[in-house]
């Protein structure tokens, strides 16, 4: 479904075009039962944190978190991220999948944060958007317009001084980017959509300004075990210039991305492709868990 008849064409959304938006919205599955049923069963080596919870619904959507139980400051900290898109399923299920069963073995080598899911909204709406029309992962930047992404930031200043080594934001690129948000962004921003490509397979995001081409490599290779990485559509990706087989690079801070909220060493953007006919759910949430698992073992190699 697009939103390119929502509005005036070339004219930004008004108050009443965004409310028109969300009364087109609807509740599609559980944030309490798909997610915060799952963290119960965390093991008492993290920690849980709720960080807040969002004004639209604070009883319906706390913002929980976990940290290593076990904190030691002469460790590396490791931060990761899920569902800031609400929408991108594996993304909130790989990183529960990851906090259950993976976590546990580089516990003597890190410190972890995880979020796992950054916009319950978003999540039980299936949208990228929260209930004002604002994307999240372009609103990490002070006095954010998004409670969701400033919550995650007090978390981040308060737990850790916004002192991460690696950060890990797990997303995914869906048929639905083109079909419905990609035209539904140009209509709020009373510009002209123009149609994209998805790409078919697994791909990356690094940082324009701090890539780690070496990073991305050895974690689209752990990758690759699980699931195929993206071709480059005439050396682009979703219309940006590759860095290397299957990674692209945004500047993470400039853009206000999630990933560069932090003053890390290491970021990566994770873009898994559930539409694929290739894959499976299963698939999907496998490989954000090795995309970390890969990330984690290229850094300890860094130390040997």
């Amino acid at each position: 479904m697009a939103f390119s008849y929502i509005g005036i064409p070339g004219e930004p959304w008004n108050e009443q075009h965004k409310q028109q938006w969300l009364a087109q919205t609807s509740v599609k599955r559980s944030y309490a039962d798909e997610v915060l049923a799952k963290l119960k069963h965390v093991s008492e080596d993290f920690t849980q944190i709720q960080y807040g919870e969002l004004s639209y619904n604070p009883s319906r959507f706390p913002l929980m978190a976990f940290k290593s139980t076990h904190w030691d400051e002469a460790k590396p900290t490791i931060l990761i991220t899920g569902g800031v898109h609400g929408y991108e399923t594996s993304g909130v299920q790989g990183a529960i999948q990851f906090l259950l069963h993976d976590a546990k073995r580089y516990s003597a080598q890190f410190n972890f944060i995880i979020a796992p899911c950054v916009s319950p909204w978003g999540y039980e709406t299936i949208n990228r958007w929260n209930p004002n029309a604002v994307d999240p992962n372009r609103s990490f930047y002070a006095n954010s317009p998004a409670e969701e992404s400033a919550a995650l930031m007090k978390l981040l200043q308060d737990e850790v001084n916004n002192t991460v080594y690696a950060h890990f934001d797990l997303h995914e690129t869906t048929d639905t980017d083109e079909l419905e948000f990609r035209p539904a962004l140009a209509a709020r921003d009373g510009k002209v959509y123009d149609k994209g490509v998805i790409p078919d397979g697994f791909y990356l995001v690094g940082d324009t300004d701090n890539p780690q081409a070496d990073f991305q490599k050895a974690i689209n290779d752990e990758v690759a075990k699980v699931t195929h990485i993206a071709p480059d559509d005439d050396g682009q990706l979703i219309g940006v210039d590759i860095e290397q087989f299957g990674v692209i690079n945004y500047p993470t801070k400039k853009l206000g991305l999630c990933a560069g909220m932090t003053n890390n060493q290491f970021n990566t953007t994770t873009e898994v492709y559930p539409d694929s006919p290739k894959v499976s759910s299963e698939q999907c949430n496998d490989a954000q868990v090795a995309a970390i698992i890969g990330g984690l073992d290229y850094l300890l190699s860094l130390n040997k």
